[in-house]
């Protein structure tokens, strides 16, 4: 094997070739025939590793063989880390493939994998070298990840295809521009859609995708639930469960809306009256409030996004087992025999902290999985006329003294989800303003 940097990424090693594409910020630069490796994307791959630990454990995908795929692998790490990181007996029921077109790329995941195997010596890694809409029509994967650069529509209808009857998708969209409302074209030629450019862009972005990939699982008789959603960087992530149900998938539109931005009274009305907010005293109207997909909206309207999902983007059961724990037994190492690395102490704590804030609240926001108020505490503030921003956690600690469910979200700007009426939350808000 050729001489290269040997990094650490988790607790798997990869050694980079000279001329790897390493890209911090995104595919913008992304070269067909080198090997490519997004440090940006760490995180991801390290909450797919602690993803499939939970639902391996789970029984959701039985107890035999598991099939999972890396469908666009690039360097092939986040399939490493799958068998690497696994324990030993959820590892060695594990089937892995990785696909790409650039056969450079597969023929150096492969030289890695034969360099740093599995620590415990179990599960199979295979190459396979196509286009991931041709490559996996073959059988039934228990398990498919689609992580391309840019938009992930192309590759969902045939991922969907492809799948079990039970099965887990995560799907990456690194087009946030698109997504977030930022490029309007784009976000309405590839996802049918619009999303308002506020604070709650990406979370509107992120439920957009969501309701492309239900339609998409729909269309093919399938039903998603999805129990982890992350905007992390540069990119969105969602995790879903996918089964086989036609019942299921015909209620397909009870999960799809809309979100309006500075919503009049009569809509505050209409989201409670579809049990999509809690009651509350229309004295004060929320910042932003979801619609069911049958409310008529004008898609000229600047404040309305979607259609999106407007059912949970997450599992309470799946996100609290992202505990701070778990994430370093398995993703985290010392490597203190053989000289490998020349990294220092130092060195393996900063990788061990990309660990931990990558999971950072996942595990908090697990009891407000089903609650459908986003607050984002700088827009709070200013919506009310308020001095200063109030403290997420001081928010919480509030409005569980009143009774209601409220937690930090796992969210790049500070923010809370919470079941508290609207009401409540502006009571909490003018207890948490500091005393003139």
């Amino acid at each position: 094997m050729e001489r290269g940097l040997i990094h650490l990424e988790g607790a798997t090693l990869i050694q980079l070739t000279d001329d790897i594409e390493n890209n911090s910020l995104g595919p913008s630069s992304k070269d067909s025939e080198k090997v490519f490796y997004n440090p940006a994307m760490a995180g991801s791959r390290t909450r797919s590793v602690i993803l499939m630990k939970h639902i391996i454990e789970s029984g959701f995908l039985g107890d035999s063989e598991i099939y999972a795929i890396d469908g666009l692998a690039a360097s092939g790490l986040r399939a490493r880390r799958w068998l690497n990181e696994l324990p030993s007996n959820y590892a060695e029921r594990l089937r892995a493939t990785i696909c790409d077109l650039n056969t450079n790329s597969l023929d150096w995941a492969m030289k890695n994998h034969q360099q740093f195997p599995p620590n415990h010596g179990q599960g199979v890694l295979n190459p396979r070298q196509g286009d991931l809409r041709t490559a996996i029509l073959d059988q039934g994967w228990h398990w498919v990840d689609v992580d391309p650069f840019g938009s992930p529509m192309p590759f969902l209808d045939t991922a969907i295809q492809s799948l079990a009857k039970k099965a887990i998708l995560e799907v990456s969209a690194t087009d946030t521009a698109a997504l977030t409302g930022s490029s309007r074209t784009a976000l309405l030629r590839r996802y049918g859609a619009r999303v308002k450019t506020d604070g709650l862009a990406h979370d509107s972005g992120m439920r957009v995708l969501l309701a492309c990939i239900a339609r998409s699982a729909a269309s093919h008789d399938r039903s998603i639930q999805p129990i982890l959603s992350i905007w992390d960087s540069h990119h969105l992530r969602v995790s879903l469960k996918v089964r086989k149900s036609i019942k299921i998938s015909n209620e397909l539109e009870e999960n799809l809306g809309w979100r309006v931005s500075e919503p009049k009274i009569e809509e505050v009305l209409a989201s409670i009256d579809a049990k999509l907010m809690p009651p509350s005293s229309t004295e004060s109207l929320p910042m932003h409030c979801f619609l069911p997909l049958s409310h008529p909206v004008s898609r000229r309207d600047k404040r309305i996004s979607g259609p999106l999902w407007i059912g949970p983007m997450g599992e309470s059961e799946v996100m609290a087992s992202f505990t701070e724990d778990e994430a370093i037994s398995l993703c985290t190492t010392n490597f203190e025999e053989g000289n490998l690395l020349s990294w220092t102490e130092k060195d393996f704590q900063l990788e061990k902290r990309k660990v931990l804030r990558s999971i950072r609240y996942i595990e908090q926001e697990a009891e407000v999985a089903d609650c459908m108020s986003l607050i984002l505490t700088d827009d709070l503030a200013s919506w009310q006329h308020q001095g200063s921003p109030p403290s997420p956690n001081k928010m919480i600690e509030l409005i569980k003294k009143k009774g209601f469910k409220a937690a930090r979200a796992h969210y790049s700007k500070p923010s809370f989800r919470t079941n508290a009426p609207w009401d409540v939350i502006v009571e909490c808000l003018n207890k948490a303003q500091p005393p003139m």
